[in-house]
């Protein structure tokens, strides 16, 4: 039986949430919504292909160092960046951080689902044990 991919959505906006997920879905991947960093990074680790669409600017944990902390944790969930504030510097440091992509507010779908289709792809060639994580997402959480 083929793992349905999953397409993680960490937004605090919630019409954008919405509104993601209606196009993820509309494509065939499932989506998994989270209102900020710290609500994914305490929901359960999946094992199978996935990436995250991660908006920049959120309160709390912002977006950048939402991907540092997966970064350091050697995780292959690519990401693909959504901002509606996004510059040329905050750009620079998502892709040098080893995002995918860096899209702005308003989405494009054919962009979006590109971006995604691309990620998807570089994500199911990883083993399916190293696609989304394996380890506790909380442990990552509160490492200083």
């Amino acid at each position: 039986m083929q793992t349905r991919t999953t397409v993680f959505v960490v937004d605090d906006d919630l019409s954008v949430r919405e509104a993601l997920e209606l196009v993820i879905r509309s494509a065939g991947w499932r989506p998994i919504l989270f209102e900020s960093a710290q609500s994914f990074l305490a929901a359960p680790v999946l094992t199978s292909p996935c990436c995250l669409l991660l908006d920049v600017n959120m309160p709390g944990v912002n977006g950048l160092d939402l991907q540092g902390m997966i970064t350091t944790s050697r995780s292959r969930m690519p990401i693909i960046f959504v901002s509606g504030f996004g510059d040329i510097p905050m750009t620079v440091r998502g892709l040098k951080g080893g995002a995918l992509d860096f899209l702005t507010k308003p989405i494009d779908t054919m962009a979006l689902l590109d971006a995604v289709s691309s990620a998807v792809a570089s994500s199911s060639f990883s083993s399916p044990r190293s696609n989304c994580v394996s380890h506790n997402w909380m442990r990552l959480a509160e490492t200083p």
